[in-house]
């Protein structure tokens, strides 16, 4: 890969990478700074990425740094959670918008990824196979039980609102 098909990448995929970390994580900084490592992994690697699979390889790099990212999170949290009495907070705020965003974060990583690539960002099964590391009947069944959990948390829509 040459510095020109380089920055090439950087204009066409950074603000795709950028959507799908942030929607996962819901931290803007976060998010730059995933996308920040993952185009750094590429200019480390530029030699042995092609053009032609760049974008899975960038999807793929932001996935991995991402998943990363939340476990070192979750290992910091449950310490923190283990220190700190635990307060009651009840909400009663009724946003169909945060409901939604809500019940994604409840499945489980892997799940979420793969339908937040299929349903927000339009990728077929294939590419997201190549993104995530998954086989595409994988995917698939991710993607089946994630709808299905969504489904029987949120119930009828006249039960959320």
């Amino acid at each position: 890969m040459t510095v020109k098909e380089y920055n090439k990448a950087v204009d066409l995929y950074s603000d795709g990478v950028f959507r799908f970390i942030f929607k996962n994580l819901h931290d803007e900084d976060k998010a730059r700074d995933v996308v920040q490592d993952t185009f750094e992994k590429l200019w480390i690697r530029r030699e042995n990425v092609s053009g032609e699979k760049v974008k899975t390889y960038l999807f793929s790099a932001a996935y991995h740094t991402m998943i990363d990212l939340i476990r070192k999170e979750k290992c910091h949290a449950e310490y923190e959670r283990r220190t700190q009495p635990d307060t009651v907070h009840e909400e009663h705020y009724n946003d169909l918008n945060e409901i939604l965003h809500k019940a994604i974060n409840r499945l489980p990583e892997s799940q979420r990824a793969v339908i937040m690539l299929r349903d927000y960002e339009g990728y077929s099964y294939e590419e997201i196979a190549g993104i995530t590391g998954l086989n595409e009947s994988q995917v698939k069944v991710y993607i089946y039980r994630g709808r299905i959990f969504l489904k029987n948390y949120l119930g009828s829509l006249e039960k959320v609102l």
